[in-house]
C-alpha cells in the first residue's frame, strides 16, 4: 500500500499517423499498453521526465513541447489506496531512434489507432489521444 501520492510523467509520441506504446512491466499496468512514462524526480520538470522515461524505457529521442493534461490514477485494493498517481501527459516531438523495450517495458512500438483495438490497453490510452485532437 502507498501513503502518498506520487507524481508522474507520460510521453505522448506521435509519429507518421502512429504513436508511440509500450508494454508495462509492473503494476499496476503491468501487461497493459501505454504511453511510456515513469516517476518525476525531485528538481525534475514533468517535460523533463517525460523525455528522460521514454529514453530509458525505448530508447527513443523527443522534446517535450507542452502539458495535455494531467490523471489522476487511484487504484483501491481491498478498500485500501494501494497506488496513488497524478501523471502528467507531456506532447513530444520525436527526434531519434526507433522504440526498443527496455527499464520497465516488456514491449515497444509504434501502433496506429485501427490498431489499438487489439491490444489491452491502460484505461486513459483514449482519453489522453482525445487530447491531441483537442
Amino acid at each position: 500500500m502507498t501513503s502518498h501520492p506520487k507524481l508522474g510523467a507520460l510521453a505522448v509520441v506521435p509519429r507518421d499517423g502512429r504513436v508511440l506504446l509500450v508494454a508495462r512491466a509492473k503494476s499496476p499496468n503491468r501487461g497493459l499498453w501505454g504511453f511510456p512514462g515513469g516517476h518525476v524526480e525531485l528538481g525534475e520538470t514533468g517535460l523533463e521526465a517525460a523525455a528522460r522515461e521514454l529514453a530509458e524505457e525505448t530508447g527513443v529521442v523527443a522534446a517535450p513541447l507542452r502539458y495535455l493534461g494531467n490523471i489522476d490514477l487511484i487504484v483501491r485494493e481491498g478498500g485500501e489506496v494501494a497506488h496513488h498517481y497524478l501523471l502528467a501527459a507531456v506532447l513530444c516531438e520525436w527526434r531519434s531512434g526507433e522504440p526498443v523495450a527496455a527499464d520497465d517495458a516488456l514491449d515497444a512500438r509504434w501502433v496506429a489507432p485501427d490498431e489499438m483495438a487489439a491490444l489491452p490497453l491502460t484505461p486513459n490510452v483514449d482519453r489522453v489521444l482525445g487530447w491531441l485532437d483537442g
